[in-house]
This record gives C-alpha cells, structure tokens and sequence, in this order.
C-alpha cells in the first residue's frame, strides 16, 4: 500500500476529498443507504464534519489516519457535550497521529490504539453515530489530501449492517478477537473479503469497471482477467500502474482496457471500488477501504460493503467514467 506522506511506501494515506455532495443528501432520507464521491471539483468535507456533529449519545471511530484539525475538534466538542465518543487508530501510526491522540486523550475521548499482533494495519474507515447510523469510508480523514485524491463513502443506516460494526467495534477497541458479521451487505478483512470481491466479480456478465490504489493480488485480478476472456467489457484505473505492470498486461492481454494515474502531488487514485453490470437489474457496486493486495485482504482490519442499489451505482459509475476518461491509457 501507498503512504503519500512519506513517498511510495507500504500503505495507503489519504481521505480524498471534496466532492459532488451537492446532488446528494448527507445521509439516506428515504433509503437506506446514500453514497458520494471525494474529488477535486468542491471542498465538501463539511458533510463529514456534520455527521460528526449530528452524534447526541455516542460516537464510535475506527480510523488509520486522523489528521484533520476540525474532524478531532469536532470530536473533543462532542465528548465534551456529553457524547460518548471513542477512536480506534492504527497502532502503527502512532506518531503520524499523535496531535489527534494528544487532543482527544486530553479531552476524555476513549482512544485505542490497534494491536498490531493482531492486525498487521487496522486500515478500516468508519464512523457510527448514536448506534444507528454508520459512515463507510474508502479514505482516511487526513486533510492535506481533501483536495488531490479520489474518494468514495456511503451512509448506512441498515439496522444489521450497523449493529454488525458496532460490534466488530466494541471488539477491537477492547482488544477481543470477534469473527465479524457480514450484516446485510459487507464484507470484511481478514475474514470475508476476497470471497465477497470474487462474488461481485465472477458475477459480472456485461461490465465491470475496476478502480483501485492497488492492484496486486492475484486471485482478484486474475478473476478479473477470466471476466474479461468471457467477453466482459472490464475497465480498470489503478493508481501507478508502473507498479502492476504484468496485472496491467494481463488485463489488457484478455482484452481489458486499462488506464492510470502516477502524480504524487496532482490527482491521486485513492478509491477501491467495483461496479458489476451498471444499468442491469442485478448491477451491484463495492466500495471499502481494502486495497487488492494480500496484506490488505489476509492480514489487515478493513471493512466494505456490496450494495444493488442504483442511486449508489451511479455515484460510484459516474466517477468512474470521469476518472476512465481522465487516465493515461497503458
């Protein structure tokens, strides 16, 4: 995985950013669920920052980067107006979050840092509000890449999905080995990931449209490449493709097309999301922090989740087909 903040290193950094919230609401008014994009066109991290700020009773995070001064105010403000709010952080970075975890400490916020034992990184995105609601993330909440990178997050108001992370929750931050629930619609890592992946792509029968950070494990991308000789239309955009170049090529060899983006400082691929089938009645869409690597799938905390829901097929498409058309061809 990436780390932008310190050159091209083992892991991904960077909630992206800003996006096309304008044309959706910031939580799922009539559906269960309401998905949105971080891009470069509109600062709109505020609606994370309202999310935070909607909590009354508790507030439960589990975040690899915190490093957004306002999300971490927002925090202490709500402990301090009698939320309970708790963060999970990756015990790996600890010095890359340490403001966060001075000012929340200092605050009273409960603040654990992951067993690295237990998971290489707990690289999971999540923010659950007074145990009804739960924000899924693909991206970190660390501000100086709000206006560089490509995001995806949904809202999640399904009462199983919700009560499924609440749980896993509860586990990791006291340090207590839980089998995860897949509730309705997610998946997980180290447990249920790569099998949930290979349902949404082995069941692809039109399209499939691939946009990860990562792009190296080679029973996703090889399920990938069966898609495509099946005669699947498969497009994939993939953050330097320099580094997966024999995926690259197996994927165009079965006549996939691929196209990439390699700018450290300009527009940064930091999504990991699916789309099977957009426009068909079983169109399904995945979106979740894990990269497709082994170490994100096998060994680290991470969490996703696979919706047929066609307003967040669309978000997610719609993003895909501006970042398709923005890439270098390889």
């Amino acid at each position: 995985m990436h780390l932008r903040a310190i050159g091209k290193s083992t892991i991904v950094a960077g909630l992206a950013a800003a996006t096309a919230f304008c044309a959706l609401p910031a939580h799922a008014a009539t559906d269960e669920y309401s998905a949105f994009v971080f891009n470069t066109s509109s600062a709109t991290e505020p609606t994370i920052y309202n999310f935070i700020n909607s909590a009354t009773t508790s507030l439960d995070m589990t975040m690899y980067e915190l490093v957004d001064t306002t999300a971490v105010n927002d925090l202490v403000a709500r402990e301090k107006a009698g939320v309970k709010v708790r963060v999970v952080l990756d015990g790996q970075h600890t010095s890359y979050n340490s403001s966060a975890i001075s000012k929340l400490k200092a605050a009273g916020v409960g603040v654990v840092e992951s067993n690295t034992s237990r998971f290489v990184y707990t690289h999971q995105k999540t923010i659950t509000v007074d145990g009804t609601e739960s924000l899924i993330l693909t991206g970190n909440l660390t501000s100086k890449y709000y206006t560089t990178s490509c995001d995806y997050g949904v809202f999640d108001t399904n009462a199983a999905d919700v009560a499924a992370i609440e749980a896993v929750f509860n586990a990791d931050y006291a340090n207590t080995a839980i089998t995860p629930s897949d509730g309705t619609n997610l998946l997980w890592s180290p447990t249920t990931a790569t099998s949930r992946l290979l349902s949404i792509v082995n069941g692809a029968t039109k399209t499939l449209d691939v946009e990860e950070e990562e792009f190296s494990d080679s029973t996703l991308v090889n399920a990938v490449v069966a898609r495509a000789k099946a005669g699947v239309t498969v497009r994939v955009v993939v953050e330097d493709p320099s580094s997966y170049s024999s995926e690259v090529s197996e994927i165009k060899a079965a006549g996939g097309t691929v196209v990439g983006y390699s700018s450290s400082t300009g527009y940064y691929i930091h999504a990991k999301a699916v789309v099977a089938d957009y426009g068909l009645s079983d169109a399904a869409v995945e979106l979740g922090s894990m990269n497709w690597t082994s170490n994100s799938l096998d060994n680290n905390r991470e969490l996703g989740i696979i919706l047929n829901d066609t307003a967040a097929e669309s978000v997610v498409e719609t993003q895909f087909n501006s970042d398709y058309a923005g890439g270098t061809a390889q």
